[in-house]
């Protein structure tokens, strides 16, 4: 045999072509990406039945943040105990660090059990969002695991600046399963082939199963100021985010990349949500008609700093007064492994109908018309006790799917 050709095969025992790859964001570095923590989605399905708390436990996240991630409704009772089904596929917020010279999340932690081996808490625990290679570097294995050995699990993930095509956008890790393509991944995901090509550096549109890819979803980015708690808050469109201590809660579309954020209720000590220099309070609005156009003053978030909520009230000039703001519509939490939900490219009016419109709870109901540049703030269930006259709309947005 040719000596070449011998070297090829050999290559190709050690090597197979179904050796799995991600998408590495090098960091730390120019003309690397910054140094700072930023947020990330983990696309992952569980791998049996798990309540949202013990979900949200696996990866270090907290159950309200889960919740939030898949506009998952956080009003249902005792929402944190209900039981998520084997085979469901979840979006899991996490924080992308840089470690090594590489973007990955590196604030998860793993207790053993007997049955565990390197491979199965990598592939099946964690639905091949790190391999077992990875998880044996990053606590220095030498021999075999033991029983209630705690381990770090580095998990992947990219930021790329949080941006897309200089858009907003927050990326989510995708690890590709039996039988997709990356032309069925893009489709599930309404993004184009370019794009997923482009952002993961790929010369051909070709995906393997095991693969983690990173793909951009639209978002609402912050601009809280850097030594703000919350600062480079990103929410998906279609989704909302909980800050301030649970105490604010911010949604992004689904009609606009506006980020809008106005009370929540989760929290068990908030902080004055009254802007300063009037009476308007967090997510509320006036709006006058003048010649020029309508003028609107609204009382908008500006970041959690040292324990306290700062909100800021601003005034600007529209073409039109805005009308009635329209929340991305909260979903049950399912029961059936049948579910499944995504996002738009980009976002687009919603039809309306009537019916009843599920939002994120707030504790503090709106003292004006509504929110700022966009219509109410806080939660439909309190501004009803306040105001008998509000009507719901029941929305029916082609994003999401129930199949």
């Amino acid at each position: 045999m040719h000596p070449l050709l011998l070297h090829l095969l050999l290559l190709s025992l050690l090597f197979p072509s179904s050796l799995s790859k991600s998408t590495i964001e090098p960091c730390g570095a120019p003309p690397s990406t910054p140094t700072d923590p930023c947020p990330s989605l983990l696309s992952y399905t569980l791998y049996t039945d798990l309540k949202v708390a013990e979900l949200a436990a696996l990866f270090q996240t907290d159950p309200s943040a889960l919740l939030a991630a898949n506009s998952f409704d956080p009003s249902l009772p005792n929402a944190p105990n209900r039981i998520l089904p084997a085979g469901l596929p979840v979006r899991v917020p996490t924080t992308c660090s840089c470690s090594d010279g590489i973007r990955k999340s590196v604030s998860t932690r793993y207790v053993t059990r007997p049955s565990d081996t390197l491979s199965s808490i990598a592939e099946t625990v964690y639905g091949g969002l790190t391999s077992a290679d990875q998880i044996k570097d990053a606590n220095a294995i030498s021999g075999a695991l033991d029983v209630g050995q705690t381990l770090v699990i580095p998990l992947h993930c990219t930021c790329f600046n949080s941006t897309d095509n200089s858009l907003p956008a927050i990326y989510l890790s995708y690890v590709v399963k039996d039988g997709e393509t990356l032309q069925s991944i893009t489709a599930q995901y309404a993004t184009t082939l370019t794009d997923i090509m482009n952002v993961n550096s790929m010369g051909s549109p070709l995906a393997s199963p095991g693969d983690i890819i990173s793909i951009p979803l639209p978002a609402c980015s912050s601009m809280f100021p850097r030594f703000a708690s919350d600062y480079g808050l990103v929410v998906a469109n279609g989704t909302y985010a909980i800050t301030a201590g649970r105490c604010v809660q911010c949604s992004c579309g689904p009609g606009n990349l506006n980020l809008f954020c106005t009370p929540a209720s989760l929290g068990a000590s908030c902080s004055n949500m009254q802007c300063t220099g009037g009476t308007l309070m967090l997510g509320n609005y006036t709006a006058q008609a003048t010649s020029a156009g309508c003028s609107v003053t609204s009382c908008n978030y500006g970041g959690f700093v040292n324990g306290t909520i700062i909100t800021a009230l601003s005034t600007s000039i529209q073409p039109q007064c805005p009308g009635q703001h329209l929340f991305p519509p909260l979903l049950s939490i399912p029961t059936s492994a049948m579910h499944q939900s995504y996002l738009p490219p980009s976002p687009a009016p919603l039809p309306q109908a009537g019916g009843t419109l599920n939002m994120p709870g707030s504790s503090i109901p709106g003292s004006i018309a509504g929110g700022p540049s966009g219509g109410p703030t806080g939660s439909a269930h309190a501004l009803a006790n306040q105001f008998n006259h509000v009507f719901y709309l029941t929305l029916l947005w082609p994003g999401v799917l129930f199949l």
